[in-house]
């Protein structure tokens, strides 16, 4: 779908409402936004960012006269009656979020009283903390015959987690874990680890503001010794937790290969690299 370009709605008496659209502003660095969440900041006639966890230099691209406010100290009822406002007289407004909108972002709470309203709404997908923690660590979250499974949650703390889904229970099919929200919590973190049978020895890698020019860091540890090491860097927030089976492979002499790219495979795109004779006897 185009991006409208920016512009104020018209006043010719008629009633209309401007689109919200809830852009991912990727895990911090401003370069790591989508070409189209870029596009919309552009045309943006009105900007609400979260500023607790989104770097205002990710508005840079804003026009001028563009509307922008910080929502760190809004309430959920503040934020969409301030989207409404905006769209009452904007044709483009974006909520700008940490990561993607869909992945923590309190998306459906805000999106219901904009449709309630009859406000139009978009989304437009970014870069998860997960994903970035992942890339600067130069880690996979998946490996063939290792896992190839990623698991995201979270530690229960004020908010509780559903039924069946306790960090232990899930940790207990020993795939990649990628925890959110939940360095302050590193001790119950590793309990659970340990709980679901993880060995004391198993590697354990924590992000600080991953991809955050000149903030990021990076923590390496293991179940038995992470909590130490996280206490000794100070992270107390903004910190993705990898646990994988996977996570230090860079270093293995034994690797599994993928079977996409096995000259042995034969895909849609390509044919097994085996002598003519053999394939003779496959297809017989």
């Amino acid at each position: 779908m185009p991006i409208e370009a920016q512009a104020a709605l018209p006043t010719d008496g008629v009633t209309r409402s401007g689109t919200v659209w809830f852009v991912g502003a990727g895990p911090g660095d401003p370069e790591l936004i989508t070409v189209k969440g870029r596009a919309l900041i552009e045309r943006a006639g009105a900007i609400l960012f979260a500023g607790s966890l989104v770097s205002e230099a990710a508005t840079r691209w804003a026009p001028a006269g563009c509307v922008i406010a910080d929502s760190k100290d809004m309430t959920l009822e503040d934020m969409s009656a301030w989207l409404i406002a905006q769209a009452s007289r904007c044709a483009t407004v974006v909520r700008l979020q940490t990561g993607d909108p869909g992945l923590y972002g309190a998306l459906i709470e805000l999106v219901q009283p904009l449709d309630a309203a009859g406000v139009p709404i978009q989304v437009v997908p970014g870069v998860s903390s997960a994903m970035a923690s992942a890339a600067a660590a130069v880690e996979s979250l998946t490996l063939p015959e290792v896992t190839q499974t990623v698991i995201f949650t979270r530690m229960e703390g004020r908010t509780p987690m559903p039924e069946g889904e306790s960090l232990a229970a899930l940790a207990a099919h020993h795939s990649t874990l990628c925890i959110f929200l939940s360095i302050t919590l590193m001790g119950k973190v590793t309990a659970a680890l340990s709980e679901a049978g993880w060995s004391p020895d198993a590697p354990v890698v924590v992000v600080h503001k991953a991809s955050w020019p000149g903030e990021e860091k990076i923590v390496r540890g293991t179940v038995s010794t992470i909590q130490a090491l996280c206490r000794e860097a100070k992270l107390v927030s903004q910190s993705m937790i990898i646990a994988s089976p996977t996570l230090g492979a860079r270093q293995w002499t034994t690797l599994a290969k993928s079977k996409l790219y096995d000259a042995s495979f034969t895909h849609r795109f390509r044919r097994a690299n085996v002598p003519a004779t053999e394939l003779t006897q496959e297809n017989s």
